[in-house]
């Protein structure tokens, strides 16, 4: 691998993935709207997903290409805009691949559309529909997997990553995940709700990124995921590497559901992002606990304990502060 795009380089895995490709003396080239990415040496074509000519523009001489690049978010006032880039913005990328005759696309997903359903460890070939997915961020993000499964079938050498919950550092907006490490750190989370997810170290998922480039199948798809972790247990795991208390009070579902239907509500008068998005609380009606066995299996993927990742998360946000 000579020269990579990497669409999202100045996003949170994004960026990690063009370093990691750095480190290993492949040139990158970033799709970016901002013009720069930070402390990366990188090539940087100026656009948007949404531009297709500027997507083909930033492709040509590249041999591989991550598209990772994407809108989220768990409340927008402009759904059509997190489509519009979503989806749309996929089928840009897959078009130009065909063009360019690129050796190998990896498109960057996420575990939200994997089927999920309660009690249940889920992987890759758990059953799911676009009917599962709650809220536009997951159903934009599975009508674009459609996109780039279709386009293998098609052809188009893509390959499909989903990854879990990444935390670390230069986690820039930051993403919700970031938000809840952020807030735990200026003491904005005194209680906490029976829930889950997969934690996973944002460096091990950039990872994943290449080794589903060099040896994933074409037209698969695979978790990249770390550690199944109950919301307390990773708010416990964070103020052992703060030194911070975690929050010890549990609140019923019904009061969080309740409190982010107003604060979304609320937000829809306003304009304003909700205090607490009501998509946020809808993906925690269960525990999102999966395998990435397949990527073990198959790409020899690793993951490492997520301590380590929140431990530089911490220390990244708290040098920002």
């Amino acid at each position: 691998m000579k020269r990579a795009l990497v669409t999202g380089a100045t996003g949170f895995v994004g960026w990690h993935v063009a370093r990691l490709l750095r480190e290993r003396g492949v040139e990158v080239r970033a799709l970016s709207r901002s013009g720069s990415v930070v402390e990366l040496d990188v090539d940087v074509v100026q656009g948007d997903l949404r531009d297709a000519s500027a997507v083909g523009r930033a492709m040509v001489g590249c041999s591989h290409v991550f598209h990772v690049a994407a809108d989220y978010r768990l409340w927008t006032a402009e759904p059509e805009e997190m489509y519009a880039s979503n989806v749309e913005g996929t089928r840009n990328v897959m078009t130009a691949v065909r063009k360019a005759g690129v050796e190998r696309v990896v498109y960057c997903s996420t575990v939200g559309a994997v089927g999920m359903r309660a009690g249940m460890i889920a992987d890759e070939a758990s059953p799911v529909s676009v009917a599962d997915m709650k809220g536009h961020y997951k159903r934009s993000k599975f009508l674009a997997e459609v996109v780039a499964l279709e386009a293998a079938k098609e052809g188009v050498p893509v390959v499909v990553v989903n990854p879990t919950t990444p935390v670390g550092d230069h986690d820039f907006k930051p993403t919700p995940t970031g938000k809840v490490i952020v807030d735990f750190l200026e003491g904005k989370i005194p209680a906490y709700i029976d829930t889950g997810l997969n934690y996973v170290d944002v460096a091990d998922v950039a990872m994943g990124h290449l080794l589903a480039a060099e040896r994933g199948r074409v037209g698969e798809r695979y978790i990249l995921g770390g550690e199944n972790l109950t919301l307390k247990g990773m708010l416990d795991r964070l103020a052992a590497v703060s030194g911070l208390k975690a929050p010890t009070v549990e609140i019923p579902y019904a009061v969080a559901y309740g409190a982010a239907w107003a604060s979304t509500l609320w937000a829809k008068v306003t304009g304003k992002h909700p205090g607490i998005p009501l998509d946020g609380v809808r993906y925690a009606h269960i525990k999102m606990w999966v395998s990435q066995a397949k990527a073990e299996r198959e790409l020899g993927y690793q993951a490492t304990a997520v301590d380590g990742a929140l431990r530089r998360a911490v220390e990244w946000f708290r040098g920002r502060a």
